[in-house]
């Protein structure tokens, strides 16, 4: 099966990626907008759809600074209802689409995901397979620039 959508524990994959908004507390509105930035950045690189739960009873989403979209959903739990149970519903309803990645270091999340035919990632590698697809997307932007450089400018002498 195909995977459908990447499901991320945002406090959780925060709390292990210091280099975010580093100096910011771990709750702060800047530090979810730069992991949604970062997170953005992957989904554009791999075109998969990412919902980023945050547990959200003292947030006020609109105020997030950042907008929910269908490729990349941010959702903020109710009070009483935390970004587990949110992830285990999501993971349920797109069983019959297609596999779910479920990114957080709750290891009890990971295995209800994983009984529920689904896939889990740790915080600490979901990061560095963020890292490595961003910095070989830079790679691969920077050849093409040369390469178009090099043409415009053999077209130029010619």
């Amino acid at each position: 099966m195909a995977l459908v959508r990447i499901l991320v524990d945002g406090y959780s994959l925060l709390h292990n990626w210091p280099e975010l908004a580093a100096g910011r507390p771990r709750h702060s509105a800047a530090a979810r907008e730069e992991l949604i930035h970062r997170l953005t950045l992957y989904r554009d690189t791999t075109g998969t759809p990412i919902t980023i739960f945050f547990d959200g009873a003292n947030v006020a989403p609109h105020k997030a600074g950042v907008e929910s979209a269908p490729e990349l959903e941010i959702l903020y739990s109710r009070t009483g209802q935390s970004a587990d149970q949110m992830i285990e519903r999501a993971t349920h309803r797109f069983r019959e689409f297609g596999e779910v990645l479920a990114v957080t270091d709750d290891h009890a999340e990971r295995d209800t995901v994983i009984g529920m035919g689904g896939l889990a990632s740790s915080c600490l590698n979901f990061i560095q397979t963020v890292e490595s697809a961003l910095t070989d997307m830079k790679r691969e932007i920077k050849n093409h620039n040369l390469s178009e450089r090099n043409k415009f400018n053999r077209r130029q002498i010619k």
